[in-house]
């Protein structure tokens, strides 16, 4: 009889601690029961034969945006179908009351049922979420959500605060469903994280992760563009600049140091915000800062994109080279400890051709492992266990994950991207898997591709197909044995 339900043989498989060792994985419960030298096919009811495949952890793409355009049902079977192209396998996506999403307001004792209950069975990964606390009502219920409700991670937009930018007008309480929504509110939310963090932080970080932009800048500077006629990306870079994302970061630090707030500061778009981001966690050794950048701040510049239409508006905005440079070398050096996509599938209509009502936002989790394999590994000499660390491993840390997400160790769910490293493919949006209808990498070279994904265990996609039906969990969270 076998002794395994699986095994993967002969793999390059990147291991914590050790990096890259041919060994042979098996496969238990749908957990990683062994790392071995000398399994055989006979070892398992089923064998993966991983000769010439780099065996990663299943990448946790830890910022994800599930049902902002869509209806949430729909937007998570195909967008987490598009994350098992690029190797992710855990996806913890935001979710707030107000404008988009399920477009109300309540507590989340109410509405986080309805959207469990839109992704139960609908996801092809795992998934988890943030909440964002958007009234006082919220803030009162952070033990509650870490306590009972699996929720350790939570989220503050600071370009919401009192204005309406992605609606183009100043009625922040319109856009928010909040009477209030600034400085004041962020603080009252750090302390109430930090209190849960003290009760439940033993089992896993509880943290909160902020957008830093700084409305009034972000207000002044629009005004000034918009009177210019300009339309373009780099109309919107400098209509929200890097200028506005280093106030926020030093304002976020002064206010996690004083609450004792464990925070992360999303994706860093520029090179003064990531230097803000080096700042505040030197003027406040003591809080623990994370940094996250996402794979189109690291790949993409509004030159690059020039004439090519609105699909690659986002916020913050896409930048120059100089910040796409001085984000690799964060990402070379450490100082970035997680790349993300920031995915929210938006189809090209919603984009049009006018700059100011375009949403924001686009897809890239398919990209995830394949462009930090591309750009880091074969172009900048990043090490396959760094590329791990920034796919897998410090997310599934940062976000309560792990040890069952984020490393091929024994015990941890059996989550792995089986990757050809000499793959080259150019990226389509057919490619891509997700119901988007273009994508700003579109004619990217891209060189590293899975060519199996596996989910605790079972193969749920192979060759460019998705395989079965959706399997994905809910992952509770701190993640518990």
């Amino acid at each position: 009889m076998a002794r395994y339900d699986s095994v993967v043989l002969g793999g390059l498989v990147v291991l914590p601690g050790r990096g890259p060792t041919v060994c042979d994985l098996g496969i238990k419960n749908g957990r990683i029961a062994a790392i071995a030298q000398d399994l055989t096919a006979q070892d398992g009811e089923e064998a993966i034969d991983a000769r010439g495949l780099a065996v990663f952890p299943g990448g946790v793409d830890g910022h994800f945006h599930i049902g902002i355009y869509r209806p949430m049902e729909v937007d998570a079977r195909s967008e987490t179908e598009s994350s098992l192209v690029g190797g992710a396998t855990t996806v913890i996506s935001y979710f707030r009351t107000g404008h988009h999403y399920l477009n109300k307001n309540g507590s989340y004792r109410e509405i986080l049922p309805e959207v469990l209950k839109a992704t139960t069975g609908n996801a092809y990964t795992d998934y988890a979420y943030h909440l964002a606390p958007m009234n006082p009502g919220h803030i009162g219920e952070i033990d509650w959500l870490v306590g009972e409700a699996g929720i350790a991670s939570f989220k503050y937009y600071m370009f919401y605060k009192g204005l309406n930018l992605a609606a183009d007008s100043t009625d922040g309480a319109g856009y928010t469903m909040s009477d209030t929504y600034d400085l004041g509110h962020l603080y009252a939310m750090m302390e109430e994280i930090t209190k849960a963090d003290q009760r439940h932080g033993g089992k896993g970080r509880v943290s909160l992760s902020i957008h830093c932009e700084n409305p009034e800048l972000i207000k002044l500077f629009i005004e000034r563009v918009k009177r210019e006629g300009r339309h373009d990306l780099k109309a919107y870079s400098d209509a929200r600049p890097p200028l506005t994302e280093r106030l926020s970061i030093h304002e976020a630090g002064v206010l996690a140091d004083a609450a004792k707030t464990r925070v992360n500061l999303l994706h860093l778009s520029s090179a003064e915000a990531l230097r803000a981001a080096v700042e505040i966690q030197g003027l406040y050794p003591q809080v623990d800062v994370r940094r996250e950048t996402t794979l189109h701040h690291l790949c993409l510049t509004y030159d690059m994109l020039e004439g090519q239409g609105l699909g690659g508006k986002v916020n913050p905005p896409i930048r120059e080279q100089q910040d796409v440079d001085a984000l690799w070398r964060g990402v070379m050096d450490g100082t970035i400890d997680w790349v993300a996509s920031d995915h929210a599938c938006c189809l090209e209509e919603e984009k049009g051709d006018d700059l100011w009502p375009a949403l924001p936002g686009f897809g890239g989790t398919s990209l995830l492992y394949p462009v930090l394999l591309s750009e880091g590994y074969h172009r900048r000499g990043l090490s396959l266990a760094r590329v791990a660390e920034l796919v897998s491993t410090n997310p599934a840390k940062a976000y309560a994950c792990h040890p069952r997400k984020g490393e091929i160790t024994v015990g941890a769910d059996a989550d792995l991207a089986l990757i050809d490293l000499e793959k080259e493919e150019t990226v389509t949006p057919e490619l891509l898997h997700s119901a988007q209808d273009h994508t700003p990498f579109q004619g990217v070279k891209v060189k590293g591709w899975p060519v199996r994904t596996v989910l605790r265990g079972q193969t749920v996609f192979l060759n460019g197909k998705v395989v079965g039906e959706p399997k994905g969990r809910f992952v509770a969270r701190p993640l518990q044995d």
